[in-house]
């Protein structure tokens, strides 16, 4: 099968680009780019794995022909005891890692994302570090040169971590932006920073490696990691998945969880037709298959990004490949400045972490239930968790509340008004109002609401006013409200 039908190389082990007189001379301005940084060899590399199939034309698709829907999945709900208890009995050779590269540009933050405050007086990684602590493992963080100062002085108010037995965290790396017109390195004066981008989660694999992360896990006994994003506090380790995990030898596990209509643009989980397991990214699809890459009804479940390692494993596979696992390519088109869409257009070339499924032979997928998937994108999301729909459970899950029927809660929020989370909190200074009895919460245009609210079934605010207006203290809001 090709690498253009599966976007998955039959062998990882392609024709360096210095072996072609023209592609090496392509290839050079972004190699002294990437020495002169102080870059690993091993990104040097991998970063000429992607160069190549750029060159090549390869886009990265996973055309619908190439790949079959996953019927069939275990189902962690349905997990006995007894692999709890296997769990724990491999718990003190278990780590939880945190992808914590995120800014949380979209909502206008200019720091880490995870330092929001989430539920409370606590942020992501005031939770985080309390998952941790509650499970009894290291917690180790993928931070990004933009992330990691303000996030290691805020854990440093748990001194427990800094006495743990592994790494509290390690980088990911950088790679250069790619000119869309003649393939080369772009230059853009106004902010140098922007001629560089992260090569995506994928870059996990071998941030482990050039920080030295793997090797001291490894020496220190540790042989199992689960990995999630930091924006995703419904991942807390649950021994019952490592038991099965752990039970099972397996080398690679994916948590998923089913497709709804609010997720069919969003990657699933295929399988070739030799059913190796694949994950397939909206970026990867040809755009004459998106109806049935959209079709939840026929490829039913999504990556939730929670992820479980075997570390020995990922040293074996690591080491076959010469510590380039040759990760399906994601060629993702963008703007050189993300914030100006007349600035050179570019590509980035990414990698995604869950991809890694289709390198590991005999990976699997385990079928989980929603609430172990609640991340926060937007100050919708954002509204939502903070109210008291959710709760913080005991071992430092934020879930719907129980006591809620199971309808769900969908929140929007004008963007003109409330898509920055320094305009959020300024629209709701004392708090989001009460959701608990709430299903669906909609706000058209600036309003700014009091104390003690509280919103019931349906509700839908619209200001139809020039200005700003306001939902005074106590209110209950029920139905369409008009304000002016």
């Amino acid at each position: 099968m090709s690498t253009e039908s599966t976007g998955v190389s039959p062998s990882w082990r392609e024709k360096d680009v210095g072996d072609d007189h023209q592609e090496r001379e392509r290839f050079a301005p972004f190699e002294r780019r990437m020495r002169d940084e102080q870059l690993p060899e091993i990104i040097i590399r991998t970063f000429k794995h992607y160069y190549r199939q750029l060159l090549a034309g390869q886009t990265g698709l996973i055309p619908e022909s190439s790949i079959r829907p996953v019927q069939r999945l275990p189902d962690a709900s349905s997990f006995s005891e007894e692999l709890g208890e296997k769990g724990q009995s491999v718990i003190q050779k278990t780590v939880l890692m945190k992808l914590n590269g995120g800014l949380g540009t979209s909502m206008g933050l200019e720091r880490a994302k995870s330092l929001l405050r989430i539920k409370r007086d606590l942020t992501f990684l005031d939770v985080i570090a309390r998952q941790a602590q509650h499970a009894g493992v290291p917690l180790i963080l993928m931070n990004s040169f933009n992330t990691r100062e303000d996030s290691l002085q805020a854990l440093s108010r748990y001194p427990s971590l800094a006495e743990q037995a592994a790494p509290l965290d390690f980088l990911q790396h950088k790679i250069p932006r790619v000119v869309q017109e003649d393939l080369g390195p772009v230059s853009w004066a106004d902010d140098v920073e922007l001629e560089w981008c992260p090569p995506g989660h994928g870059d996990i694999y071998a941030a482990l490696v050039t920080s030295g992360t793997l090797d001291s896990l490894l020496q220190k006994g540790f042989e199992f990691a689960f990995v999630s994003n930091a924006d995703n506090l419904g991942a807390v380790l649950d021994l019952t998945i490592l038991g099965y995990f752990a039970d099972r030898q397996l080398p690679f596990l994916m948590e998923v969880a089913d497709r709804t209509p609010a997720d069919r643009k969003g990657g699933h989980l295929a399988q070739t037709a030799g059913g190796q397991l694949i994950l397939r990214e909206s970026a990867q699809c040809p755009p004459e298959d998106q109806e049935a890459f959209q079709d939840i009804g026929r490829h039913r479940y999504f990556n939730t990004n929670n992820l479980w390692l075997h570390l020995p494993s990922l040293k074996r596979v690591l080491r076959e490949r010469d510590n380039v696992l040759g990760l399906p390519m994601i060629r993702n088109a963008k703007t050189v400045d993300p914030r100006n869409s007349a600035s050179t257009p570019v590509y980035q070339m990414e990698t995604a972490m869950g991809s890694a499924i289709a390198v590991f032979e005999g990976a699997g997928a385990v079928r989980v239930p929603r609430d172990r998937f609640t991340p926060v994108k937007t100050t919708d999301d954002l509204l939502a968790v903070r109210s008291d729909a959710y709760v913080l459970t005991e071992d430092y899950r934020i879930v719907v509340d129980p006591a809620r029927d199971d309808s769900g809660l969908l929140v929007d929020l004008d963007p003109c008004c409330y898509r920055l989370i320094g305009q959020l909190d300024e629209r709701f200074p004392y708090g989001p109002p009460s959701l608990f009895a709430c299903r669906q919460f909609q706000v058209v245009g600036d309003v700014k609401f009091g104390r003690d609210i509280v919103a019931r079934d349906a509700v839908r605010v619209v200001n139809e006013g020039a200005g700003q207006a306001i939902i005074e203290d106590g209110r209950l809001l029920t139905k369409e409200i008009h304000l002016s």
